[in-house]
Parts: structure tokens; sequence; C-alpha cells
């Protein structure tokens, strides 16, 4: 199992003094920290306007790194493609595809906050049958070997070809997955699929049961099952007083980043997002004392690494990690990747053993 870097950026903290502008600077420092460190990926969040997150330009942060970077992959965490044009989404990532020797990982999603919708005039009502689509624009442009277009009920795009054209043929191409939705749009294409923990505990009942439903739908589609990928949130603590800080920290984030961008009175969301209600349910009793290994990885080296296990056991070969939630010290996020990757990445294998082996030199 492969380990990533992952960050949403989000900084909509009370009382909170480091400013959008730092943030994003922490963050290409923690990216280009990944690959020195043996890292498999950096996944970077695009959000807009400091609804959740502060950095709305994932491609241009993951641009600056890659001439600083050897193995690192470079990924979109995610596109939220009902906001853009699919042929500028395919011609960015193919170019950055180009620029960084073939490294460029892309997953897509649509989002769930409205208020990210608005400023572009995107319809948060059709956001599944624009992303959906648009799935089908970018694989025409990254996979046609030559001229194209495209008729559908929401993007004509006359005859074209893409330049540049990416280097990896294909790009590895992942939708993220809240929903028995998403799965089906990945396994219709034969994609890969990324899972949020806690929403697939909700859904499905558990991340081994999104998997296997992952599974069953790609063998329906006449696919083969593609790579499965998971999030997680984590903090590696040593004492009682550690640990209360980790979950003060992702308190925080669920109450004062997620449940805003989550919390919409019914009808004013698509019916595939109703779920979301349930989730903002549960966040506004959410208590730091409910916090599981569901949605965190929290506790000692040991403790992690028992979770870990049993993930990979779930058939999830990559888990991207969220360090810097919460408003926690750029210092601190530092030392805990240099921590997993020193006591917990050894217990499993994965090229961030080699490559760990080979930046300690």
């Amino acid at each position: 199992m492969e380990f990533g870097y992952f960050t949403l950026s989000d900084n909509h903290y009370a009382g909170n003094r480091r400013t959008a502008n730092e943030f994003v600077l922490e963050i290409r420092d923690q990216a280009l920290l990944a690959d020195q460190l043996g890292y498999h990926s950096a996944w970077i969040g695009e959000h807009h306007f400091d609804s959740l997150g502060v950095n709305s330009r994932p491609d241009l942060v993951l641009s600056s790194i890659a001439p600083l970077t050897r193995n690192v992959r470079l990924a979109p965490a995610v596109s939220v493609l009902p906001l853009h044009h699919p042929v500028h989404v395919a011609e960015t990532w193919a170019t950055l595809d180009l620029l960084s020797g073939g490294r460029v990982d892309f997953a897509c999603g649509r989002g769930y906050d409205p208020r990210e919708y608005a400023p572009f005039g995107a319809d948060f009502m059709k956001s599944a049958e624009t992303m959906e689509e648009s799935i089908e624009v970018i694989l025409k442009a990254w996979t046609s070997p030559g001229p194209w277009s495209h008729q559908g009920p929401i993007w004509t795009i006359p005859e074209m070809e893409l330049t540049p054209k990416p280097v990896q043929r294909p790009i590895p191409f992942y939708v993220a997955s809240f929903s028995r939705t998403s799965i089906a749009m990945a396994a219709k294409r034969g994609l890969n699929i990324i899972y949020a923990p806690f929403a697939a505990g909700m859904v499905f009942g558990g991340l081994d049961r999104a998997v296997d439903a992952y599974r069953e739908a790609c063998v329906k589609a006449g696919h083969r099952p593609g790579r499965r990928m998971c999030s997680y949130f984590i903090f590696l603590a040593d004492t009682p007083a550690e640990e209360d800080y980790g979950r003060v920290s992702q308190l925080r984030y669920f109450k004062e980043c997620a449940l805003p961008a989550f919390r919409f009175e019914a009808g004013q969301a698509p019916p595939t997002m109703q779920y979301f209600l349930k989730i903002s349910a549960i966040l506004e009793d959410m208590k730091k004392e409910d916090l599981s290994d569901k949605s965190i990885l929290l506790g000692s080296p040991q403790q992690i690494i028992d979770t870990l296990k049993t993930v990979e056991a779930a058939g999830i070969d990559e888990v991207i990690l969220y360090f810097n939630v919460g408003c926690k010290p750029h210092a601190m996020v530092k030392e805990q990747m240099h921590r997993f990757m020193e006591q917990v990445a050894p217990h499993f294998d994965g090229l961030h053993r080699k490559r760990f082996g080979m930046a300690a030199e």
C-alpha cells in the first residue's frame, strides 16, 4: 500500500491569523517535503472563496513543484468539474503531465458547496449531469488519436485536437466517491475510485463494502476494477494531551469548515446529494469523543498501523493523508509527516521503502 500527502486547504477558523496566501505557500512547502520523504503522491484540493478551503488552483501549485521534485505523483483532490469547461481541464492537466515527465494523476468530483457554484454561474442542481458529460469530453480529448468533436446536452464542441498531448496514455483517472452515483460513473468507464472513509461507512456500511460495491459495478459494466484509494485525517499522538489536541483540531474542522459547506435545506441540492443532510446532522451533534477510525487516524504509531492494516485488507491500494487539517502549525505538520514515514510507513510494502531510504542518505 502506498501513501500520499493530501490537503483541502481549510483555513476558515475563528481567530485564525494565518492568511490564505501564507497557507498556500505552506502547502507548497509540504508537498515538496512529501517528495523528499518518499511519499507516493501529493493531492491538493480545489476550493474557492474560503468557503471551506483557500487554494483555488491546485494545478498551479503542483506545476510550481514539478521541476523541484523527482518521484511524487501530482494530483488534484479534486478538480471540481462542473465549475470548468472540460476542454480547459483536459488541456491543463495534459500540459502538467508533459512538464512533469508523466507524473500526473487526475481526479474529479462535483463538490458539495453551492456557494462555490454561484459566482461561476454553474448549476448546482445539475452537477451530476455536468460532471458525467465532462468526464466523457476529457476522456475523448486525452485518448483520441486525431481530431474529435462532442455533441451533448451540456457541451457542444466542434472538431478540434488537443495540444499538447499527455505523456501518459492514459493519465490515471480517478472519481471521488461519496455516493453510489459516483461509483456508477467510475465503473461505467473503468475509472479508478477514491473514498472518504466516513462517507463510505455511512453510505455503504464500511470501507470494505464500498470497495466491494465498486468491484461489482465494474464487473457488471464489463470493466476490470481499477485502483482504489481513500483519504484519512491523521494525527500521531503519544500522550493523552496530544490525543486531545488532535481531537479538538479535528472537531474544529468539522464544525467551522465542513459543516457550513455541507449545510443546505432539502430541495436546495440535487436528489443525489441528499445524504449530505444526514452528514450535517451528524456533524451538528458531534463531540470530540465521537471521533473514530472511520474518519481519523489518531493515536500512537501502533494504533495507526493497526487501523491501516484493516484498510489494506479492505482492498485499498493507497491512502492519502490529511496532516494539516484544523489550523495546525506548519512546523508541526512537517514533523508529523516525518514521523509517519519513519514509524508507520515501513510496516507496509510500497515504493516508499526505497524512496525514504534514498531521502535519508
